[in-house]
């Protein structure tokens, strides 16, 4: 089983527009609405994939309701804590003149001790050997940077392996923790070491520092140019193909969620990298934050080009 923590989720909107003007009146083409925030993403992508997931998730108000319903909708199982404030909604405003997107988040609701408490111990009651944890996005207000650390840590002695995709001070700390992988971009990767990282080479050597604190393997997720894969005896870089870009919310976590399933179907590493970018291509062609099918994800497997530094 795959089980997804989404701390702080969100309601996706997306809005398309042609042509947006600063200080003007613009008129939204087209929208949708899609349940998201980072762990809520990665369920999606691996129900897509055909994968067994229970998303996790911290959900209040009348928001809080509508994204329940939306994951249970979907197919997929939802354990959530009722948490006193509203769930925040994010904007995602494309404008398909340019091809921009960006993206305007609100800082989401202050979350109780107690509140995270009650979904941490539901996650531990149901954790199995063998589960695959998966701890992403941000962090709530009022929560301390050093709570996915302390994740890792139960969820570990509970049987599971653990994957970390987050940034900032509960990144750092929650290496500290030696999760099994996690999935920094280049910009995070920077952070982590201290000195900013302009090539290749210098990525590798950054992410094979990392793994001496523990961890088994860093995935440098590189956007549009795909990702680098690298444990203790292995790099690989993965090249993504060229899609048309309907939307890039969620393409990371559609990446994450690929990953998660090969790891629990016993993917060699190849082919775990090449189901991950194929399908972190796959959802950037998609509207919304929405998961793209099997069938378009397996259209794109060919087209992934793998390389051994």
């Amino acid at each position: 089983m795959i089980r997804t923590i989404c701390l702080n989720p969100a309601l996706d909107k997306t809005a398309l527009v042609t042509g947006f003007h600063v200080n003007q009146v613009n008129r939204v083409v087209s929208s949708r609405k899609d349940a998201g925030g980072k762990g809520i993403n990665v369920s999606k992508a691996v129900a897509k994939l055909g994968g067994n997931t229970c998303a996790y998730a911290l959900l209040g108000g009348n928001v809080g309701t509508y994204i329940q319903d939306a994951v249970i909708n979907l197919g997929i199982s939802c354990i959530s804590v009722p948490i006193e404030e509203e769930t925040r909604t994010d904007l995602k405003l494309i404008d398909t003149q340019t091809g921009t997107h960006t993206d305007i988040n609100e800082r989401g609701p202050l979350v109780s001790s107690q509140e995270l408490l009650n979904l941490l111990q539901r996650l531990i009651n149901d954790i199995r050997q063998g589960d695959i944890v998966v701890l992403s996005g941000s962090l709530p207000r009022g929560i301390s940077s050093d709570t996915y650390a302390s994740w890792i840590k139960a969820s570990k002695k509970a049987g599971a392996s653990v994957f970390l995709d987050t940034n900032g001070r509960a990144l750092v700390a929650g290496i500290d923790a030696s999760p099994t992988l996690i999935k920094p971009n280049l910009h995070e990767l920077s952070e982590l070491v201290g000195q900013e990282i302009t090539s290749q080479e210098g990525a590798i050597q950054a992410a094979q520092d990392l793994l001496r604190s523990g961890i088994k393997e860093v995935v440098i997720s590189r956007g549009a140019d795909g990702a680098i894969f690298v444990t203790q005896d292995k790099v690989l870089v993965a090249r993504a193909p060229r899609v048309p870009v309907g939307s890039t919310a969620g393409a990371g976590d559609a990446l994450l969620g690929a990953i998660a399933y090969a790891w629990e179907h016993f993917y060699s590493f190849e082919d775990t990298a090449v189901l991950a970018i194929a399908s972190g291509s796959a959802n950037v062609m998609q509207s919304g934050s929405q998961s793209a099918e099997r069938s378009v994800i397996e259209s794109l497997l060919p087209k992934v080009k793998l390389e051994h530094p």
